[in-house]
């Protein structure tokens, strides 16, 4: 946060056990500190409004400016929301979310509105052709890119390292960002397979991601809408352990408009990717369809309409 010029302070937080145990009261402790801490911070910044983007870290400052009665704003980034914006979304003077729909769950804000979930501005506007181009890949080859997050997927590695490897598979260029905590040993055998590109970090997959017949992601927030903003056509395989599996709700409000494939992490683990990769390789016509639905999907003005609600919400044209 410094580094990108925003100043940042600490503030003591716990998340709160669902079940009572000797942890919560430990919880509790720390949140009331925490919340002691943003009242200081209150005063001292005298804010127009507070903006939580959920988590148990929220919960202080959350509470902080209710007592002192401080407009409370939420943006909420998944299709199933967190207990956090759930619990303090309540009389909360906006609610923004990053999927479409979600005005029932949070009636009882003072207004809920459709934001989407910002992405960079460079991840608009791209096509095959010229990230492909950019990339160096020959325009009928068939390519396909894995990205399961900054920390990178076992079951995703694991696949593709096993994939690779097969004749069925030959002719077909894979780049898989391994992340840099990567847990998957990368031997010599995979590392001298000539259709394989192995990176630990991508910073540019929206190059990717519009170069490639195929992408196979993780459903964080995040990326369906870098999925989205590119025009992707893309597999998503949402993380089983994301708190109230959110991510497979995130896939599925993609998927269910024609925008993806949805495959789960055991599926992948019992050999069904592959099955599913090899048609949609072999339907450039289906590719096109999930491509044209994706980027249907996507907002290109989601920071316009954060600060617009923001702004309406206070009162003002500032």
């Amino acid at each position: 946060m410094p580094k990108a010029g925003y100043e940042f302070r600490n503030v003591e937080a716990l998340p709160m056990p669902y079940k009572p145990t000797p942890k919560a009261f430990k919880a509790l402790m720390a949140n009331n500190r925490g919340k002691k801490q943003c009242l200081d911070l209150i005063r001292e910044f005298k804010p127009d409004a507070v903006i939580s983007t959920g988590g148990y870290v929220s919960a202080p400052l959350i509470m902080a400016a209710k007592k002192c009665k401080v407009p409370v704003m939420i943006h909420e980034a998944n299709a199933f929301p967190g207990r956090a914006n759930k619990l303090f979304a309540k009389g909360s003077a906006l609610v923004m979310t990053g999927f479409p729909g979600q005005e029932s769950i949070f009636s009882k804000a003072q207004r809920v509105v459709y934001t989407g979930n910002p992405v960079r501005s460079n991840m608009f506007g791209r096509t095959k052709e010229k990230s492909r181009k950019e990339l160096g890949i020959e325009p009928d080859a068939k390519f396909v890119f894995i990205m399961g997050g900054s920390l990178g997927s076992a079951t995703l590695t694991n696949f593709v390292f096993d994939t690779a490897k097969k004749e069925a598979f030959k002719d077909v260029h894979f780049v898989i960002s391994v992340g840099k905590h990567n847990s998957v040993e990368i031997k010599d055998d995979v590392l001298n397979l000539p259709n394989l590109e192995i990176k630990e970090y991508i910073d540019r997959p929206d190059l990717y991601m519009s170069a490639a017949d195929c992408s196979i992601l993780r459903a964080g927030a995040v990326t369906c809408a870098e999925i989205t903003a590119t025009g992707a056509c893309a597999i998503m395989v949402p993380y089983p352990y994301a708190a109230h599996d959110h991510q497979t709700y995130n896939a599925h409000s993609l998927a269910d408009k024609g925008a993806g494939i949805v495959v789960s992490d055991n599926d992948v683990k019992e050999g069904k990717l592959e099955g599913v990769l090899t048609d949609l390789l072999n339907d450039p016509e289906k590719q096109e369809q999930i491509r044209k639905a994706s980027s249907g999907l996507a907002i290109k003005d989601t920071g316009k309409r954060i600060t617009d609600a923001i702004k309406e919400a206070l009162g003002n044209d500032q």
